[in-house]
């Protein structure tokens, strides 16, 4: 007995390492940079398992690894390795980095607003003049817009193909089948659609079919949504749920094709509501194949709660290698806010957006007992009596064994039936979802809900169709009311039902939600570029999923009201259809730089944009401004910048090797020396010059004056002040010199940021520039 229990011990310290092997095995991405065009697809893959032949301990092992073999415009491979193996791998010289895909890493970030943005979509095609942009871009037709998202749903009518040419030749991708998804699916309109599960299934396990479709159709509702907005027909007699925001609804680019790559998958055992997770290696396959399919545009509504650096952000990656093919991409800047550093997509070759209201309100006014009106918004389609009910505070009415910190919050299960039945119960945003309080409400007996704001949301009113009569109030005006129900013996309440308003004012303002600058990963890049609508937006909607994603609202729409930087980007997709149609030689560069130097820093009361709270927004909230697509279409000047451009900036900023054919330079630049339509300087000391390359896009013989706003206590000198351009595409160099002013040292604040502005004037064109500076 004795011998079996040594002889089971030294057993077990033999298979220790094994076992330990096995568990430490995760999905890591090795990443060598691009491909030379020299080797076929079957060699590639075959380079790729020798490389995997090198670490592993037999060739079945080495290739039931593999994952993906990037083989287009991506070199590079995802497999199953432990720690040691990628480590091995990393130290190779051609390798360019290799980083383990970590689950939840990137997440989804979660109409009138073309109206409100200058593109016109209540006009009909007779009566629109010679310079409309949707007719200068020929409403995008032909451009082909590829969609990052949770899949899309064909039957919606945002899709249809009616009247439509033949395809473009240019396109290469496929009609993936699957899941209630054929190649029927596909049409003039949807020219493509695939979808990316092994990520995700190498994490969680084969996809549970009922919380998805394994197939590019979408039961989230989120890709249908950033896909119509982006690209979706023009659709007459639409309305959210109740009737709300009726009208035409329309994409940015009416006519433009759209492909969908399905990357972003239901979470195992959390609800929708918390939104879909997207697997790096996931990402970086549909990116591969998005480049050789022929897209021109790739919108991307997916980002990360925690910067990442450039050569571990499968995103940049892929975008890097589209950009080289002179495809524009769109990112969602997050909504992490309203914190600084919250960013996401902040690399310089892609268009990263915010998120910024539309002049459209749901207003839903709350009347108190004691006759004060508060104005709030909503889009629930359900309606009190006319007259007075019970007012109480959800912190009032919870169960004993709720904790102070939540009691207002009316999380799942937290109020009792007894004492919120019949009243309207207002609840404070903090934990849960704003619509799920609603549900909890309504679970307790509570007639009507009122949500009220806290500090961080302001001003800014999401309007959500709850399951019960109901309004969002701001930060003020809940305060106000809790203060008349801590005041008042017996406080009532009614709630008015909602309309929809239009020419709100003021609009535009910033979203509370939207990620704010500086970039944490690259602060000598100003980042976000620019805002666009994002707050309160109707889109498409999944026939798969209900208005709210919840699992208790077994309600079905075909148009939906959300809100997110997720609504933004499409926005910015939709405006780069329409640049690439009417300037189809332009960068993407170029057509970044005309959205941002042409974008607006007004409001519709001609005043400065704000945040949600009424404060003066700022560059890192909006960029360039509000984007302005009929300006775009003719900036005057572009700030232009090649594929090499970029390798030299990541030279700067100390990532030598993304593409191993490129060789730094030995003496480096300033990482603000990319040509970039913006200037941040994060640790001023002394005196910063940087040079600046203009072209001109606009008339012969034209000849810029340079202006300049300097940042408060700062001067900010353009040399020479005069740029004279004789023929269209003719470049011209410029400096900027930014220095703190010694007579103003005392006024400078420390450890912040302050923001200006450079401009270039031709009479016709103003061509704006945003600074931002920080002292050392």
């Amino acid at each position: 007995m004795k011998n079996f229990y040594i002889f089971s011990f030294l057993l077990l310290l033999l298979l220790l390492p094994i076992l330990a092997s096995c568990h430490e095995k995760q999905v890591y991405i090795v990443y060598f940079g691009g491909h030379n065009g020299e080797r076929a697809l079957h060699e590639i893959e075959e380079n790729h398992h020798s490389y995997l032949m090198s670490v592993k301990e037999s060739e079945e092992e080495a290739r039931s690894s593999l994952i993906y073999s990037y083989k287009h415009s991506i070199n590079g491979f995802a497999a199953l390795l432990t720690p040691h193996e990628a480590s091995k791998l990393s130290e190779l010289e051609e390798v360019v980095s290799v980083y383990k895909s970590e689950p939840r890493k990137y997440r989804l970030q979660t109409t009138r607003s073309w109206e409100f943005s200058g593109v016109e979509e209540s006009v009909q095609p007779n009566s629109l003049n010679k310079d409309d942009l949707l007719l200068k871009a020929r409403y995008g037709k032909d451009v082909i817009i590829g969609v990052l998202d949770s899949g899309l749903w064909p039957e919606s009518k945002s899709f249809s193909d009616e009247g439509l040419g033949p395809i473009p030749k240019s396109w290469k991708g496929i009609c993936q089948s699957g899941d209630a998804f054929n190649s029927s699916n596909c049409n003039k309109k949807i020219i493509g659609a695939r979808y990316y599960i092994k990520g995700y299934e190498q994490y969680y396990g084969p996809l549970n079919r009922t919380l998805d479709y394994l197939s590019p159709r979408d039961k989230d509702g989120h890709g249908t949504h950033t896909s119509s907005t982006a690209g979706g027909r023009k659709v007459p007699n639409v309305s959210a749920i109740g009737g709300f925001a009726s009208g035409t609804a329309s994409g940015g680019a009416p006519l433009a094709r759209l492909a969908m790559y399905k990357v972003c998958w239901a979470i195992p055992k959390e609800g929708k509501e918390d939104g879909n997770t997207c697997f790096d290696e996931d990402m970086l396959a549909a990116m591969d194949d998005a480049i050789a399919d022929g897209v021109d545009v790739i919108s991307i509504s997916i980002g990360t709660k925690e910067p990442q650096p450039f050569d571990q952000d499968s995103i940049a990656i892929g975008a890097l290698h589209a950009v080289k093919k002179n495809i524009v991409v769109s990112c969602s800047a997050g909504n992490s806010g309203p914190a600084p550093s919250t960013l996401s997509n902040t690399a310089p070759w892609i268009i990263t957006v915010g998120a910024s209201s539309v002049d459209r309100a749901f207003l839903a006014p709350v009347i108190l007992g004691n006759g004060k009106k508060f104005m709030g918004q909503t889009v629930t389609p359900y309606k009190l009596e006319k007259k007075m009910y019970p007012l109480v505070y959800a912190g009032q009415v919870i169960n004993s064994n709720v904790t102070k910190d939540v009691a207002g919050q009316c999380l799942p299960g937290s109020l009792l039936p007894k004492k919120a039945k019949g009243k309207i119960v207002i609840c404070l945003r903090g934990n849960g979802t704003r619509v799920g309080k609603g549900g909890e409400v309504k679970r307790a007996g509570g007639i009507g809900y009122i949500l009220g704001n806290n500090k961080a949301n302001g001003a800014e009113l999401v309007a959500d169709p709850h399951f019960l009569p109901a309004t969002a109030v701001d930060y003020k005006s809940a305060v106000q009311i809790l203060n008349y129900i801590n005041s008042t013996k017996s406080p009532v309440a009614y709630i008015v039902p909602a309309k929809t308003v239009l020419h709100s004012k003021p609009a535009p303002y910033m979203a509370s939600f939207t990620s704010r600058g500086p970039s944490a990963v690259a602060p000598h890049i100003l980042k976000p570029d620019i805002t666009a609508p994002g707050l309160n937006i109707l889109a498409a909607w999944s026939g798969g999923s209900s208005p709210t994603k919840l699992d208790i609202d077994d309600r079905v729409v075909e148009y939906n009201i959300i809100s997110g930087t997720s609504m933004s980007c499409p926005h910015v997709g939709g405006a780069a259809a329409l640049l690439k149609a009417i300037h189809p030689t332009w960068s993407s560069a170029a057509i970044r730089s005309a959205l941002i130097t042409s974008a607006g820093l007004r409001n519709n009361v001609g005043e400065q944009i704000t945040d949600a709270s009424g404060k003066p927004a700022d560059p890192f909230q909006f960029g360039g401004g509000h984007f302005r697509p009929s300006k775009a279409a003719d900036p005057g000047l572009v700030y232009d910048a090649s594929y090499q451009d970029y390798l030299l900036f990541l030279c700067a900023s100390g990532i030598k090797d993304l593409d191993k054919s490129f060789k730094c330079p030995k003496k480096s630049h300033l990482p603000n020396s990319l040509n970039y339509p913006s200037l941040a300087i994060p640790n001023l000391n002394g005196t910063v010059t940087v040079s600046r390359r203009l072209t001109n896009v606009g008339g012969p013989k034209s000849v810029y004056f340079a202006s300049a706003k300097p940042p408060l206590g700062f001067s900010v000198e353009i040399s020479p002040p005069v740029l004279s351009f004789k023929r269209v595409g003719s470049k011209r160099t410029f400096t900027i010199t930014v220095k703190a002013r010694s007579d103003m040292s005392d006024s400078i604040p420390k450890d912040q940021y302050v923001f200006g502005w450079y401009s270039w004037n031709d009479g016709i064109h103003n061509v704006r520039s945003p600074i931002a500076v920080k002292l050392a």
